[in-house]
């Protein structure tokens, strides 16, 4: 048990569950306003209930029992939270971020009701014991293990600034034909585009690059356009027998679109299940390279990540290796920016799914040789600096729960695990 006395959360917590409010869908009015459910924001909404720092920790849902994510979240300033979230803040005898901590490392399983849909009680909640020190130990275990969150939150916000510099950039070059009106709309033969300043607004060496026109059917001349199957090897995959234990636990990454459903970033570094070489060769599209470009065809439609590692892919996805004209980060770009159409040409009587028949003759646009290359030049940096943050953000995570359920024991005191974390947080 460690050496810190164990309490019960009722004791060391105030419960607001009186204040909750369900509101149906049909009667929010949008808002700035966060609206919560079990496992996070739902929807935005015109108005709040709290504001402050508070726990919120899920009163039902299957993920009380699997665990894949965290039960408990903090939140911080104006929000609403509906009727399937408990929410607490500690008293005087505990401190908040410390009891989120000490919640995420217990176990609950013993406290579940519910045989089909898992649901915790607040009487269950209340009677959770949880390992209570001296009130500034709680704050530096806290401080500690904010230190790694904080920074994984730095990361995923830098993340997304990133990829929207990407998409803005595939946008304007790409669906919009930005520079090439822009030339147009300075000779005045573009009025439609008279709403953007018409002056250079690229490099000189970029600039140079476009074309100055744009050709009959609406793309600048000497660019071509094509089926997305011509100019990516387009391939799907399998599940090998799950009755064969020799087809599993191997060496080789094998991907369900599961793995992409809970990406933070655009990139698979991992997979939740492994096959052997056996398993493999039940699989007619083999070990794909990394690089690899995917994209979940059904169930849903529309799970986008490039992967980072040799894979293998199970049939709920188109995968595209990027071996032409275009690169894989402009098909990740062009997949984003026509979704609509791709899942236009899904069918299904039970659920909705893209074959491969029906994406290939998607059309892409191909620009010059040089116009890609630069295009390349500017956005390959921003995806290698989004995959590095990625992978840090992993070793942050391993090593915050790796220290959480020590500290929370007393196993290590707060001093060495900042050792610890000073070799990753830089």
């Amino acid at each position: 048990m460690g050496e810190f006395p164990m309490r019960p959360l009722g004791e060391v917590s105030d419960n607001y569950d009186s204040l909750r409010v369900p509101v149906k869908a049909a009667d929010r009015k949008p808002g700035p306003f966060p609206y919560y459910g079990a496992q996070g924001i739902v929807d935005y909404v015109d108005d709040y209930l709290f504001d402050g720092e508070y726990i919120l920790i899920a009163e039902d849902g299957e993920n009380l029992r699997s665990r894949n994510e965290d039960i408990a979240l903090i939140a911080r300033g104006k929000f609403w939270v509906n009727n399937h979230a408990h929410i607490i803040r500690g008293n005087d005898e505990a401190d908040t971020k410390f009891i989120y901590y000490a919640l995420n490392s217990t176990d609950i399983s013993g406290h579940i009701t519910g045989s089909t849909i898992p649901k915790l009680s607040q009487r269950n909640l209340n009677v959770l014991r949880l390992p209570l020190p001296q009130l500034p130990e709680q704050r530096a275990i806290a401080s500690v293990l904010s230190a790694l969150d904080d920074k994984i939150e730095v990361n995923r916000r830098m993340n997304e600034v990133l990829e929207a510099q990407a998409r803005a950039l595939f946008k304007d070059w790409f669906v919009d034909f930005g520079p090439t009106r822009t030339k147009m709309a300075m000779r005045g033969e573009d009025p439609g585009h008279a709403n953007t300043p018409a002056k250079p607004y690229l490099p000189p060496d970029l600039w140079t690059l476009f074309p100055d026109h744009l050709d009959e059917n609406g793309k600048p001349e000497g660019w071509e356009e094509s089926e997305i199957g011509n100019e990516a090897k387009v391939v799907g995959g399998s599940t090998p027998s799950t009755k064969e234990p020799r087809f599993w636990g191997g060496s080789i990454n094998w991907v369900t679109p599961k793995d992409l459903s809970t990406l933070k970033a655009p990139i698979l570094i991992e997979s939740n299940r492994t096959i052997t070489k056996a398993g493999l060769e039940k699989i007619s599209s083999g070990l794909l390279p990394a690089g690899t470009v995917l994209l979940s065809s059904r169930a849903p439609i529309g799970y986008v990540a490039i992967a980072a590692i040799p894979l293998a892919i199970n049939q709920g996805f188109i995968a595209l290796r990027c071996e032409g004209r275009v690169s894989n980060v402009y098909v990740w770009l062009w997949l984003h920016e026509n979704m609509e159409a791709i899942k236009g040409n899904a069918n299904g009587s039970t659920f909705q799914e893209i074959s491969k028949k029906n994406f290939r003759p998607l059309p892409v646009i191909v620009p010059s040789v040089n116009v890609m290359d630069a295009f390349n030049e500017m956005v390959i940096p921003l995806y290698d600096r989004i995959e590095k943050n990625e992978r840090e953000s992993r070793n942050l995570a391993q090593t915050r729960d790796l220290l959480l359920p020590k500290l929370m024991s007393g196993e290590i005191r707060v001093r060495d695990a900042e050792k610890q974390i000073g070799e990753v947080v830089v």
